[in-house]
């Protein structure tokens, strides 16, 4: 058998594998079932399936071809961010829990009100189109890389399977092909940074190369971190308030166990991290430029065995795919609960309400794909789906737990200034001649974004007529800053 043929025989299974596990998970009561298990999933089976869905197919590709261009400082865009994250998350994890909600806009309907619920609900349902669409374009893009097949049905094959599992097994199915995508995944990460190490030679002719090159400060984690600060501080604040990664604590059995989840994920972020920077930096020394597709794909396609390279190449597709699924699932949670049995039916059975929620994932995916279909820019969507969610939502979901004294109209007129803020830095992104005194996807936007948001909450506030007792109870069943 060639390779190609050994390649689609290991996806087949895999896929076959993937699709046994969401079918055997099928069974939901009910939404609460369907969106977390029933809360009955223990601590390091939710870190494993989180750390999976944020380890997928940006960190597995996009790090490495950075780090062979910048270097170890190339932790900064997406390891630095991610460990922001998920401190902060280390925090609030308790509060969270200890709401009991099924999903964000469901707690901020409790702290605030509807209005400020389904301004939410619009934030993250963009926010995971665009996240899922990211995925859709590198598993378009790695299947095209690989197989003798157009982008398009690349991207289209790779959604296809992804909604296969995910339609049918809920969140517990996302979370035990997870487990199954993030072992695949881990072999191919160690393989691929011994192989890399090995290749090169080790660090001594990466510094040799980098000298070579006049690339100084290669090897320095702190080289040029200016450069980087706009994604530690948009992607660090918007992942932080990411729903899947709420939905990820709400499902955990007790608040203690949902901070168990975050501890262990911050540990293990950071070996997980510096491995694929650290690989990008080997590969430095066997390639002059990052080739064609990306380093990842053409490091696996170049393995001599036919048999390891097929084994590689699924373990990569994991990565990408335990991202997608997490994406998915978390979207059509908001357009199940916080819209269709909110505002539509909200005396939906609970049977129905299931088959709602795998038509909102069937749905969830169609968009992704049709956005990935049209642009295929990772890092243009990355960003926009991350500058809509940090300068929208980061403050009247952060301070919610924190402050009494915010009131529900700030928080609406905070998140009205995040979608209008974020809405003209896209369309000025996009070629449009508007006057703007920042330049697009910097530090400086960043920073201005989620300062002018943070005024006009506290100010507002200070004008507006709170509702002490509801937010006074409210902090006080999160009890976040009671250990």
């Amino acid at each position: 058998m060639s390779r190609t043929q050994i390649t689609v025989l290991f996806l087949v299974i895999y896929v076959l594998a993937m699709i046994i596990v969401g079918i055997w998970n099928r069974k939901s009561e009910n939404s609460e079932d369907y969106f977390l298990a029933s809360r009955k999933l223990p601590a390091w089976l939710l870190a494993i399936t989180f750390i999976a869905s944020w380890w997928g197919g940006g960190s597995a590709i996009d790090v490495v071809d950075h780090a062979h261009q910048n270097g170890l400082s190339s932790f900064w865009i997406y390891g630095v961010p991610v460990l922001v994250a998920t401190a902060l998350m280390l925090l609030f994890a308790k509060g969270i829990r200890n709401v009991g909600t099924i999903s964000q806009p469901q707690l901020m309907n409790q702290r605030y009100n509807s209005k400020v619920a389904l301004m939410l609900t619009i934030f993250i349902v963009i926010f995971m189109v665009l996240a899922a669409t990211v995925q859709v374009i590198v598993m378009g893009r790695f299947f095209n890389a690989f197989f003798d097949m157009s982008y398009e049905n690349g991207a289209i094959l790779g959604t296809a399977i992804v909604l296969t599992y995910s339609l049918f097994g809920g969140f517990k199915g996302v979370v035990i092909t997870d487990l199954l995508q993030f072992v695949f995944f881990l072999f191919t990460g160690i393989f691929l940074f011994y192989l890399a190490y090995t290749k090169a030679g080790g660090m001594e002719a990466v510094k040799s190369v980098a000298e070579i090159n006049g690339k100084d400060g290669y090897t320095s984690f702190f080289n040029n971190v200016g450069d980087n600060l706009a994604y530690v501080i948009t992607f660090g604040t918007s992942w932080m308030i990411q729903a899947n990664v709420w939905q990820r604590i709400s499902a955990a059995k007790k608040a203690t166990d949902a901070r168990k989840m975050m501890l262990f994920s911050f540990i293990a972020f950071i070996p997980l991290y510096l491995m694929v920077t650290y690989t990008g930096m080997f590969s430095s020394v066997f390639y002059e430029t990052v080739p064609e597709g990306g380093i990842v794909p053409n490091m696996i396609s170049e393995v001599s065995s036919p048999v390891l390279s097929a084994i590689l190449f699924v373990g990569l597709s994991a990565a990408i795919m335990s991202t997608m699924d997490s994406l998915i699932n978390t979207g059509a949670l908001s357009l199940t609960v916080d819209i269709y049995q909110k505002y539509i039916n909200p005396k939906v059975s609970p049977k129905k309400s299931v088959v709602i929620a795998r038509l909102s994932t069937f749905l969830m995916a169609l968009l992704a794909l049709l956005i990935a279909l049209r642009i295929q820019s990772v890092l243009k969507i990355s960003w926009i789906g991350s500058d809509f969610l940090t300068t929208g939502a980061f403050i009247p979901l952060v301070l919610g737990f924190l402050w009494a004294r915010g009131t529900s109209k700030a928080a609406v007129i905070s998140m009205l200034f995040g979608i209008g803020f974020s809405t003209y830095n896209l369309i000025v992104a996009l070629g449009v001649d508007l006057p703007i005194a920042w330049e697009v996807a910097s530090a400086k936007q960043a920073i201005i974004g989620i300062s002018i948001s943070l005024i006009l909450y506290v100010v507002i506030s200070f004008f507006t007529k709170d509702d002490r007792d509801k937010s006074n109870r409210f902090i006080e069943k999160a009890n976040i800053l009671e250990r």
